[in-house]
């Protein structure tokens, strides 16, 4: 595999996140009343998302903006004004987007941070040190045992447990559509993690991923991860994308699968 990475390639993970997102939401929003208050909106390539009752960064986003944008910029601003959340703009380098940022700046908006996307081609073959240890377990998820989604997801990403039901219910939803499935890792029977995999177009995405405290550092998540690319590549994936932030041992993991 090529370590370049290439326009072709670098859009398509650009696009295969949005992709993901879009399909997340458009199931959250179907659902009864539309309890999130999920909002999405296109301006050309660019995909504005909103999720009032979950205030964070992550699903109140605009992905995909280029120079051909400019001109949207304030609808942009107004689609999040209006809802009183902060507008936030990802911003991917391959992109013309000189005018754009220009823009944004008069705006008074700057540069705060980085997301990561990784990617590669589905050359994955497995070595005699592959095997996971006796001691770890991994499983695909049902709605039988889906309420320890929830769990693990709060205490890996050490969120508030109140919303640990809440959490369950938005992926939950997720299982019967054909693109989601989800994983669940023990460790000596103990839930340890979880994991997630969105397959579309041929472009298998590493989601929704995290250890509880207490059992990191085991193995868990690269147990995860190979579960899921072989998974993927059952699948006839052509790419498989992960995310991480900057600097997290996520990275490390990654780069030792490739």
């Amino acid at each position: 595999m090529t370590n370049l990475v290439f326009y072709q390639n670098a859009s398509m993970v650009e696009r295969s996140e949005i992709d993901m997102l879009v399909d997340r939401l458009t199931i959250m929003k179907e659902r009864e009343g539309n309890p999130m208050g999920v909002e999405i909106k296109e301006f050309g390539d660019a995909v504005a998302f909103s999720v009032k009752n979950i205030p964070g960064p992550s699903f109140n986003t605009i992905k995909g903006v280029s120079d051909n944008n400019v001109e949207d910029i304030d609808a942009m601003l107004d689609f999040y004004t209006c809802r009183g959340i902060p507008a936030r703009f990802e911003i991917t380098p391959i992109q013309p987007t000189t005018e754009f940022l220009r823009a944004l700046s008069n705006k008074g908006y700057f540069q705060c941070g980085f997301h990561t996307s990784l990617y590669r081609t589905f050359d994955i073959g497995r070595s005699p040190n592959d095997e996971q240890q006796p001691s770890l377990h991994i499983q695909e998820m049902s709605k039988d045992d889906f309420s320890l989604f929830g769990e693990i997801y709060t205490k890996g990403f050490g969120m508030p447990p109140f919303i640990k039901e809440h959490v369950t219910e938005n992926n939950k939803i997720l299982l019967n559509n054909g693109k989601w499935t989800f994983y669940l890792a023990s460790v000596k029977g103990e839930p340890a993690g979880v994991g997630a995999l969105f397959v579309h177009n041929g472009v298998g995405i590493l989601a929704a991923s995290t250890t509880v405290p207490g059992l990191r550092n085991k193995g868990v998540q690269t147990a995860l991860i190979k579960t899921r690319l072989e998974k993927a590549s059952e699948l006839n994936c052509s790419f498989i994308v992960g995310q991480a932030a900057y600097g997290m041992s996520a990275t490390k993991i990654w780069n030792e699968q490739g």
